[in-house]
């Protein structure tokens, strides 16, 4: 059974950082691409990063230079470092595992910006 347990979520102010961790088990982690996704209240989720099984990454513009995601495939774990949080950034934050079968969502962890 795959799973996916996010952490990290938290209350920062504006201009601070987050690092979020994703814990992966259930499946050959390595093999997997990764990606992080965000939804806030009222809106659809939207995909923030992801990392290609090779370690290749991909952003979406607005966390370009902000953002970084990461992998560390001993521990079957993907992070994202978040730097100078914007107020825009509060949502539930969500990571998501590609296998060969289907996609895995874990449950998501809260980020709250204060301005």
């Amino acid at each position: 059974q795959v799973q996916l347990v996010e952490s990290g979520g938290d209350l920062v102010q504006a201009g601070g950082s987050l690092r979020l961790s994703c814990a992966v088990s259930g499946t050959t982690f390595s093999r997997n691409a990764m990606g992080w996704y965000r939804q806030a209240p009222g809106k659809r989720r939207e995909l923030v990063a992801s990392i290609s099984s090779g370690g290749s990454t991909n952003y979406v513009d607005f966390v370009k230079g902000r953002f970084t995601i990461s992998r560390d495939n001993a521990k079957n774990r993907v992070y994202l470092q978040m730097n100078s949080l914007k107020p825009e950034d509060t949502a539930v934050y969500y990571c998501k595992a590609e296998t060969f079968f289907k996609d895995y969502w874990g449950q998501g962890t809260q980020v709250t910006v204060s301005s």
